[in-house]
Parts: structure tokens; sequence; C-alpha cells
């Protein structure tokens, strides 16, 4: 996984986070997706609607740089 610095993590949008308001998650390739999926269930601090939204956002991320989830995460 290529290393997100703090600096252009900073930069990118809410909308490149599994969870957008807390910005956890990068979602920028296939690699901090499956990183994202992998520790999902690690994330404190959101809500079990900020949950459900990350898994989609996860999902749909997955699907865009062609990575197979073994499993969707829950």
């Amino acid at each position: 996984m290529a290393r997100l610095s703090t600096k252009k993590q900073d930069k990118l949008p809410e909308s490149a986070f599994a969870f957008p308001k807390a910005r956890k998650e990068p979602l920028v390739d296939a690699s901090h997706v499956r990183n994202a999926a992998a520790r999902f269930n690690q994330v404190e601090g959101v809500s079990k609607a900020e949950r459900e939204e990350a898994k989609e956002r996860i999902e749909r991320a997955a699907r865009k740089f062609g990575v197979e989830l073994s499993k969707e995460p829950d």
C-alpha cells in the first residue's frame, strides 16, 4: 500500500473517505480499499448510520478499483 502522507490526506475531499465526517479510511486506490475493509470493525467514534454509509462506500470503491472483497465489511 502506498503510504498517504498527512499532507496528502489533508488535501483529499471528504468524499474520498469511507467515514467522511471523521476523515477515516481513505479510499484512493485498491490497496487502501482492502485496508478499509479489513479495518472496518476497528473504527471507533462513529454512529451506526455512518458505519452503514461507510460499508456502501467501501463496496463502491471496491467495484471501482476492481477489488474483490472476500466478505463484505460488517
